[in-house]
């Protein structure tokens, strides 16, 4: 299955300011989050943002910050599992956005909780691997199997950005293909 623009929704799980530095690879998770999101805003995309226990863990992090994004606080681990987002994922669902491009940390426990309730909800779920992270790679690395044995698409943000552009010669393809470097 190929993302298409008109049919996804991206959400950032639980990239706050006080656990990113925590994990492994940061800076990368920044970026990447950061590219995806440049990407859905020039694209049209709804953001949808989880904050874990901001009271403790604190906001999204400065350098992600949109005014685009709808951005819930919830303590499930699983975005799905909290009654407000749940609703917000069924509305976009059922408006013709069955797709969703997953990002965030930690991916062993809040993203792959997420993706695999999403997935086994009947959307589409893309979970893109370098824009993820744990505190240590390992967990990062047996999420990634565990979220493809379970039949989520596991792919990095050059995937998503340019399937989401489906072609070149845009304004759009010029913008974001010069982010990917």
């Amino acid at each position: 299955m190929l993302l298409n623009a008109s049919h996804a929704s991206l959400l950032i799980v639980d990239v706050q300011a006080r656990l990113l530095p925590a994990m492994a690879e940061p800076d990368r998770v920044a970026s990447r989050c950061k590219i995806l999101l440049q990407a859905a805003e020039i694209l049209q995309i709804p953001v949808i943002v989880s904050e874990q226990y901001p009271k403790g863990l604190g906001h999204t992090a400065p350098e992600l910050a949109t005014n685009t994004a709808t951005t819930f606080e919830k303590l499930s681990f699983s975005c799905w599992r909290d009654a407000v987002m749940r609703e917000h994922f069924i509305k976009l669902h059922d408006g013709g956005r069955p797709l969703v491009i997953v990002a965030g940390i930690e991916a062993h426990v809040c993203v792959l909780q997420s993706c695999i309730d999403l997935y086994n909800a009947g959307f589409g779920v893309f979970a893109v691997a370098d824009a993820m992270s744990s505190r240590r790679a390992e967990s990062a690395r047996l999420a990634y199997d565990r979220l493809r044995d379970a039949g989520i698409q596991v792919v990095n943000t050059e995937m998503v950005v340019f399937e989401l552009l489906e072609k070149a010669g845009t304004a759009e393809f010029k913008t974001l293909s010069a982010l990917i470097k």
